[in-house]
């Protein structure tokens, strides 16, 4: 009963958790000032007592699924932090382990996400993952869950000369999609164009949050130059811009992992 009750507390925990991290989705190259960076939580008592040596990038998202579109490039962007996270000495274990004890898992429990909504059900999410975690422990060393969320935001570009637009750490320009070369002097700048950033949430093996962050990528709509009053559309190749990733892995990591010229400092 003990232990059961355990059990119980345990997944209480993480799906309220869950909760608050859904909350959160409510050019850097030089040391300037960005005041956009993101406002990160670290745990470091917990990383003290329990350093993170060896890590699993989960192949699903911990709060909302992300747009169709961005689901597409998802496991690109795994790929660099993955590359990121060995860079900076870290294991990371195979992604399809992870994926084969989550399925097995789904299989048990059902799936947390509602199709037809795309709501993530936090109870289903949480005997899951203390399934996945279960069979990870014994048969690993892993030390921590790293859930990586390409998340969409909406901004505007500046109606300055250089019409830059900020967000969680990155400045960026307008891009043009189209025959023509130039923006209506009509063009509203002050309507919102769609970006991404990559959020990151690391849980240990308690599946306590231990770190979350997020850092900003790229804007995925362009200025329409076939349009005579102004508009935005998607752009057709979207993040692809490999510096600007990488740009945002080392902000949504920082200072889980320290980076060099932090924007966040004035």
């Amino acid at each position: 009963m003990r232990r059961l009750l355990s059990h119980c507390v345990s997944h209480c925990r993480l799906a309220a958790l869950l909760a608050a991290s859904a909350l959160v989705v409510a050019c850097s190259g030089t040391p300037t000032h960005n005041p956009t960076t993101f406002p990160f939580q670290i745990d470091q008592a917990k990383l003290d007592a329990n350093p993170i040596k060896t890590v699993v990038i989960a192949h699903v998202n911990l709060g909302s699924q992300s747009r169709n579109y961005l689901e597409k490039e998802a496991p690109r962007i795994d790929a660099s932090v993955a590359q990121y996270l060995k860079d900076n000495g870290f294991k990371v274990l195979s992604q399809r382990e992870f994926e084969q004890h989550w399925n097995t898992a789904v299989r048990a429990f059902g799936n947390p996400i509602d199709p037809t909504s795309g709501k993530l059900n936090r109870k289903t999410f949480s005997l899951i993952m203390h399934q996945v975690r279960d069979e990870m422990q014994a048969s690993t060393k892993l030390d921590a869950f790293i859930f990586t969320d390409l998340v969409e935001l909406e901004v505007a570009f500046s109606g300055g000369l250089k019409h830059v637009a900020r967000w969680d750490g990155v400045s960026r320009t307008p891009t043009l999609q189209g025959p023509g070369d130039g923006v209506s002097a009509d063009f509203d700048w002050n309507m919102l164009a769609a970006v991404v950033s990559l959020q990151v949430s690391i849980y240990n093996m308690q599946l306590e949050p231990v770190f979350s962050s997020r850092g900003g990528i790229d804007a995925t709509d362009a200025i329409d130059s076939r349009s005579s009053t102004g508009r935005y559309i998607r752009r057709r190749n979207i993040l692809d811009n490999e510096t600007n990733i990488q740009e945002g892995i080392a902000l949504a990591f920082y200072p889980f992992i320290p980076m060099e010229d932090w924007p966040g400092n004035p």
